[in-house]
């Protein structure tokens, strides 16, 4: 059923929803748009509505070919609508949930758009805090890439936050940490974990993340409680995967390094990745399996604790009211920064290590049926070795009973 939004568009589908808004299929006097439109539950929260009405003020000028460009901002009565260019096509995750995963080639072309559009904001002093392939948008329209990879741009700036340094913010003196922090927790670089300010170093980890997703089909450090996600991504290395070339290993540990100050710049990832395209041609998506699922007890709450004050469990990750209450891949836009001792490795830091390849999921239907066709046939060859041991036993006992007396003397020898 068609909206009206403002009194300039008019919303007529709804394309996808969001943890702060969704986003419909709109006419405008220019023809098609697309329309993010705030909750209306969340309508009265006044850091939320800042924070929506920041996508638009970041993305203000900001044109860039791999850029999902805003052109209007509406507030109207209790709607807070953006108008963006609409993009024919779908989102990054939508085709690795189809792919599970993608050719290095065509991974990496898509990680270089993404690294030149994080390039122009950068440029412009915008971080976005929240690259993830929710946000990643690819042109169906548009040519095809190496790889056959379709044209990349980069959406959702709604929790960026312009750049402002020390001196801008507190006079010059040391900006203290942060207490909260938004953003997806598989994503999260460690110092937005441990509560530093955001810094254009994050998004270049949060996209080497995504091309180590791309490539292998799970995350280097998600899987279990939010909590024991962000530990890992301060407490633990990456683990390596087999299969890509040492150059683009090399490339995706640099981005991925605890010290924001070690990572490449959003430019010059864009261009060694570019590099390392003729070198990945037609190679086949690598052959891994996603790692065994952590333990659930890796965050132990006891359920009176639980039920009388969540908000106060270890590791908890408060969310938007009405947000999943489980999902690492979720935009969470109030998260507290964990304590000390919780970022303080042990078993709740353990990385995940990839299974080989055709192994099954822990916990999975085929290999619960595996793990109890591994029982029966152990029973199987138990009960049959049992067997043998016991007619192997009745034997030399008949055999003992029947057997004639030998005399001593004539069992010796007969030679002279």
């Amino acid at each position: 059923m068609a909206r009206k939004i403002g009194s300039r568009y008019t919303a007529h589908q709804i394309l996808g929803r969001g943890s702060a808004g969704t986003v419909w299929l709109g006419e405008g006097p220019d023809g098609p748009v697309a329309v993010k439109l705030l909750r209306e539950d969340l309508a009265s929260d006044q850091e939320l509505v800042g924070r929506f009405v920041q996508e638009r003020s970041a993305l203000l000028g900001l044109e860039h070919p791999h850029v999902v460009c805003v052109r209007d901002l509406v507030v109207d009565g209790n709607d807070l609508a953006l108008v963006m260019d609409l993009v024919r096509g779908t989102d990054l995750r939508t085709r690795l949930d189809r792919e599970r995963r993608l050719a290095p080639e065509a991974a990496v072309a898509i990680v270089a758009d993404v690294a030149d559009a994080l390039a122009a904001a950068h440029a412009a002093g915008v971080v976005h805090r929240d690259v993830k392939p929710e946000n990643v948008l690819l042109d169906m329209q548009g040519p095809l890439g190496p790889g056959g990879a379709h044209p990349a741009l980069l959406t959702d700036f709604g929790v960026a936050k312009l750049i402002d340094s020390p001196r801008r913010s507190t006079g010059g003196r040391a900006s203290a940490p942060t207490t909260r922090i938004i953003g997806t927790p598989d994503y999260l670089a460690p110092e937005i974990v441990e509560g530093l300010p955001p810094r254009a170093a994050v998004d270049i980890y949060a996209l080497a993340t995504v091309l180590y997703e791309l490539l292998a089909g799970f995350t280097p450090f998600g899987g279990g409680h939010p909590g024991a996600v962000l530990r890992r991504h301060v407490t633990e290395t990456v683990v390596p995967l087999p299969g890509i070339p040492d150059e683009l290993w090399q490339l995706m540990v640099q981005c991925l390094a605890k010290a924001p100050a070690s990572r490449l710049r959003a430019s010059e990832l864009s261009l060694r990745l570019r590099d390392l395209l003729p070198l990945l041609a037609g190679m086949p998506p690598l052959d891994v399996d996603e790692p065994d699922e952590p333990e659930q007890a890796e965050f132990p709450e006891p359920e009176a604790a639980a039920a009388a004050d969540p908000v106060r469990r270890r590791g908890v990750v408060p969310l938007v009211p009405g947000s999943s209450t489980d999902s690492n891949r979720d935009t969470h836009t109030s998260m507290r920064v964990p304590g000390p001792d919780e970022l303080a490795g042990g078993a709740l830091g353990t990385a995940r290590v990839p299974r080989p390849a055709g192994g099954h999921r822990p916990g999975s239907a085929r290999h619960r049926a595996e793990t109890v066709r591994k029982r029966r046939l152990a029973l199987s060859a138990a009960a049959v070795a049992l067997a043998a041991a016991v007619g192997v036993g009745s034997w030399l006992a008949v055999s003992s009973d029947s057997a004639p007396p030998q005399d001593n003397k004539q069992s010796g020898s007969t030679s002279p």
